[in-house]
């Protein structure tokens, strides 16, 4: 007679792995003889929040600061102080943050679905009374447009047969400056008007945010800049570009889903290969590093940047003895 034997069911522990990554920002002025600093502001560390959080962060600064404090600004973001004494001829911010980093979407860059509030699943739609009054500041128009060309280029993308559907709204816009667009690494400071940014097709990270929050703007829609850093992972044929310096995308306020990211130079919709460092009204409050220094203007010889991402491999899992 066969005697039943206890069966003996087999269980694998799994975790779930989240993407590490590194990020290395390097900053260095060089003056032709020593000069007086000032006072140096900072925003070098990354955001945290459900999708991102910071596993370490170091600061070097070369010659030392005599002085350092670290505070939240008005919208939360880490911004950081740094005071000097002895003069110098050069001066150097080496920046190192590791942090893991989730996508909300899958890796072969499949766009998440935007999960809206029924009454917001086509535009045009109106916010809540109780979101309004904090949205205000951020569906207004922030940059000069006499003769209405972002206008007519943003309702170039509403349906000519009744509402248009929001999430494709949002996404024709960040495709169109995407594909239509082209992507220019600009040294200069500051931005270009988004009116220049339409005339010429061309524009930097930066113009295309401010470009594509203004359009959204001028549809009645809370937008805001968002500066940080990009991965470029060189998966297959995805290619992003604006890496090797700070980058720039915009947010987008929709009920349901909150705050969207979209990143108009590379055809981004979510947070994939995004690392938020500052979130503001406009792109003036976001700059990463400045600071004054005392001298002539032809003591000044150079300022290099220098910026890395690098996705750090996990470590193996190791299950732990398994029964037999």
């Amino acid at each position: 007679m066969r005697q039943n034997r206890p069966v003996i069911r087999r269980t694998v522990r799994s975790r779930l792995i989240l993407p590490v990554l590194e990020v290395r920002h390097v900053t260095t002025y060089r003056y032709r003889q020593p000069v007086a600093l000032g006072e140096h502001r900072m925003m070098f560390r990354p955001r945290e929040g459900h999708d991102q959080r910071v596993l370490n962060a170091n600061l070097i600064i070369n010659p030392a600061p005599i002085r350092q404090r670290w505070m939240l600004d008005v919208f939360g973001n880490h911004v950081g102080y740094a005071s000097f004494g002895a003069r110098t001829t050069e001066l150097c911010f080496d920046s190192s943050v590791t942090l893991q980093h989730s996508p909300s979407h899958a890796e072969d860059g499949t766009v998440p679905d935007l999960t809206l509030e029924d009454y917001a699943l086509t535009y045009p739609f109106t916010y809540g009374g109780d979101e309004m009054p904090d949205l205000m500041r951020l569906i207004e128009r922030h940059n000069r447009d006499p003769h209405h060309e972002v206008d007519r280029w943003a309702r170039r993308f509403l349906s000519p047969n009744g509402p248009t559907n929001t999430s494709a709204l949002l996404r024709g816009i960040n495709q169109a400056i995407w594909q239509g667009f082209t992507y220019v690494a600009r040294e200069e400071k500051g931005l270009q008007e988004p009116t220049t940014t339409l005339k010429l097709g061309s524009g930097s990270c930066r113009d295309f945010a401010l470009l594509m929050m203004e359009a959204v703007r001028a549809l009645g829609l809370a937008a805001r800049f968002v500066s940080g850093y990009l991965h470029v992972p060189g998966r297959g044929n995805l290619t992003n570009v604006g890496g090797g310096a700070t980058h720039a995308w915009l947010q987008v306020f929709l009920p349901g889903a909150g705050w969207v990211e979209f990143d108009p130079t590379n055809g981004i919709v979510g947070n994939r290969d995004l690392i938020r460092v500052a979130v503001v009204r406009e792109p003036a409050q976001a700059v990463p590093l400045s600071g004054t220094w005392v001298g002539t203007p032809s003591d000044h010889l150079a300022m290099n940047v220098a910026v890395t991402v690098t996705r750090m491999d996990p470590p193996p899992f190791d299950p732990g003895p398994q029964p037999r």
